[in-house]
């Protein structure tokens, strides 16, 4: 069977991009559908965006306006473009496939968003 292998994750400011990408073993043309999902610690794994049939493409509420979901046929290779990242999208991002009915996942790369340079302060009464 085809595999997975995620890439582009790292450490980023609010408010900047990263583009994760997705190789695989095979070609991605026969994949019906392919995404990615991301987990938080302690949280559930969610959708993030995928792709049917190379078509139509459907993203998470938290995501929307902001990420986009694209593949390269030639390179076999699927993308997530994320704009505007903010803290609440550190997770670790998982590419995924359904390929001739099985569904393929790949390790996860590390997203990790962090708050920009400036002093905070912290006052209690």
């Amino acid at each position: 069977q085809v595999q997975l292998v995620e890439s582009g994750g790292g450490s980023i400011q609010t408010g900047g991009s990263l583009r994760l990408s997705c190789s695989t073993s095979g070609t991605i043309y026969s994949a019906t559908t392919m995404g990615w999902y991301r987990q938080a610690p302690g949280k559930e794994r969610e959708l993030v965006a995928n792709m049917i049939n190379g078509a139509n493409t459907n993203y998470g509420d938290s995501v929307k306006g902001r990420f986009t979901i694209s593949r390269d046929i030639a390179k076999n290779k699927v993308y997530l473009q994320m704009n505007n990242l903010q803290v609440e999208d550190t997770a670790v991002y998982y590419c995924n496939m359904l390929i001739r009915g099985h569904r393929i996942r790949g390790q996860g790369t590390q997203v990790t968003v962090t708050w920009g340079q400036g002093t905070q302060v912290t006052v209690s009464s």
